[in-house]
């Protein structure tokens, strides 16, 4: 099975901070969690990937094409959702839309009507004027009317009550399960991860520690166990307990 996205070898240095050879695949019909504590890389490596910022080596593949050569195509194929993201707060969904919809050869009306009543949105009503999770929403419906293959959420769910939370957790899982469609997340919630990801990609300072479907990576992760763990670490424990040993070890040398 053709894999949707291909990060292969991917760095990019900054004055104090690199990533230093970024690889992971995304299978079609799955999710991704990218984690990753602050500043380990997890937001500049979604930037890289959709060419935000200019990559010193590596390749990005979408749909087996090479990104920075054929990025006006894949674009019209990706679905960008960033949290915190205010758009134009004084201007009515119904006009944002009406703009959004002109860069997209493929936009589908019919679907985009769909989604803003299957999320309950108004477009009468302003951007400012959306809680956070409704932003989100608008953002999706959006990323779904011209029937994206790939969405990359990057910290979609931060700053949304619990509630909220798992109801736009359910939305990702049915986005999966019911379109053509994966997704990547990047997310410092790691509890939301343990509900909805199927594979998890680990950016440890700038670089790849591990990337495994969910399984498989929770196992590679067993030696952090303490005589007093009785079941699977979260992954939330598994972080923690990475930048502890890392701490402990650094202070011991």
């Amino acid at each position: 099975m053709e894999n949707t996205l291909c990060v292969q070898s991917l760095c990019k240095r900054y004055r104090g901070f690199s990533l230093e050879n970024v690889s992971f695949v995304l299978a079609p019909k799955r999710i991704m969690g990218l984690i990753g504590k602050n500043g380990a890389g997890k937001s500049t490596t979604l930037k890289s990937i959709l060419n935000m910022v200019s990559i010193d080596s590596g390749s990005v593949k979408i749909f087996q094409k090479d990104f920075c050569r054929y990025e006006k195509e894949c674009k019209q194929h990706i679905g960008v959702v960033f949290g915190g993201i205010d758009f134009y707060p004084l201007k009515k969904l119904s006009a944002i839309t009406a703009v959004t919809r002109k860069f997209y050869t493929d936009w589908d009306q019919e679907q985009y009507r769909k989604y803003i009543k299957y999320f309950n949105l108004d477009e009468g009503k302003k951007f400012k004027e959306l809680s956070n999770g409704m932003k989100v929403k608008y953002q999706l419906a959006l990323a779904l009317s011209h029937h994206a293959g790939l969405l990359i959420l990057d910290e979609p769910t931060s700053g949304l009550d619990p509630v909220s939370r798992e109801e736009l957790l359910h939305i990702f899982r049915q986005i999966v399960k019911n379109e053509n469609c994966s997704i990547l997340f990047s997310t410092h919630i790691t509890s939301d991860l343990d509900k909805c990801a199927d594979t998890i990609t680990y950016i440890h300072n700038g670089r790849v520690l591990k990337s495994a479907d969910k399984e498989t990576f929770l196992l590679s992760f067993e030696y952090l166990k303490t005589p007093e763990d009785t079941g699977a670490l979260t992954l939330e424990e598994i972080m923690l307990r990475t930048e502890r040993r890392e701490w402990y070890d650094d202070a011991v040398v």
